[in-house]
């Protein structure tokens, strides 16, 4: 298997009253084939940092945002295997008891997944169709289908069963309502984030963003699904994963900083 080279990162400017202490997830996990070669920070005014490491292992960033403007951001150069995801139509479902033990909690509802609320529609809609991976493939396919993709349309805190009813949301929007069907029917599914390259798929016009997937555990491991493109792709580079969003937030802040302007980068380095 070949690898690609990938540019990474992102800039915020904030404004704030008061300093406020934020956390910052930006900087990817490196594993599953994902390499980071070289990595940096940069931060105006200037600052010492603190990483630590999350109750789901995502690599996280302390930092304080001082009083007026400032501005921090990351990049990256990783490599990354040339495939896309693995995927396996055998893969089965397996009941509660079965589970491992560190899994059980991705059946529960969350602050945005809530398969209490959404349940009778799972099981409507589901329940028939055989389990395992192609049953979470399906409820990929109705997700997709369902929800218009439109910015602005969901707000900091739509849930699932909000954009289930309204019909359009964001990637996070896309990701937290799969959850939240498979997590109804008893199959254990995460929120990763992260970025995501427009690598051998038509290029978007949009301006880049972070990306929002989800993995799925069945047989005897985590599976990744993409309720928004709905295709197996390359180049992904996982930043963190968690019960929603709310565990996977790029920046939280302890008070109410305005984020003035964000950008981010994926994309491929060529060589020469």
């Amino acid at each position: 298997m070949g690898t690609r080279r990938l540019a990474i990162g992102g800039d915020f400017r904030y404004s704030a009253s008061i300093a406020t202490p934020a956390v910052v997830q930006v900087a990817p996990l490196g594993g599953d084939g994902v390499t980071i070669e070289v990595e940096q920070w940069y931060l105006d005014p200037p600052q010492d940092t603190h990483e630590y490491r999350d109750i789901y292992d995502n690599r996280c960033h302390r930092v304080v945002l001082p009083a007026g403007s400032s501005s921090f951001g990351y990049q990256a150069l990783v490599t990354v295997p040339d495939a896309t995801e693995d995927a396996d139509f055998a893969a089965p479902e397996w009941a509660p008891n079965a589970l491992p033990d560190d899994v059980l909690v991705y059946l529960m509802p969350s602050r945005y997944c809530l398969p209490d609320m959404l349940g009778h529609e799972a099981w409507a809609r589901f329940s028939n169709l055989t389990p395992g991976y192609g049953r979470v493939a399906a409820i990929c396919q109705h997700v997709h289908d369902h929800l218009q993709f439109a910015y602005g349309s969901s707000s900091p805190t739509s849930t699932a069963v909000d954009v289930n009813a309204s019909g359009f949301g964001v990637c996070r929007d896309f990701t937290h309502l799969a959850i939240t069907f498979c997590r109804a029917l008893n199959i254990p599914a995460r929120y990763v984030f992260g970025y995501l390259p427009d690598l051998d798929v038509p290029v978007d016009p949009a301006p880049m963003d972070f990306a929002a997937w989800m993995e799925v555990w069945l047989g005897d491991r985590w599976w990744t699904f993409d309720p928004r493109n709905n295709r197996r792709r390359k180049g992904r580079v996982l930043i963190g994963r968690g019960r929603d969003a709310s565990d996977v937030a790029m920046v939280t802040t302890f008070g109410g900083p305005t984020l003035d302007s964000m950008s981010v980068i994926a994309h491929e380095v060529l060589p020469g």
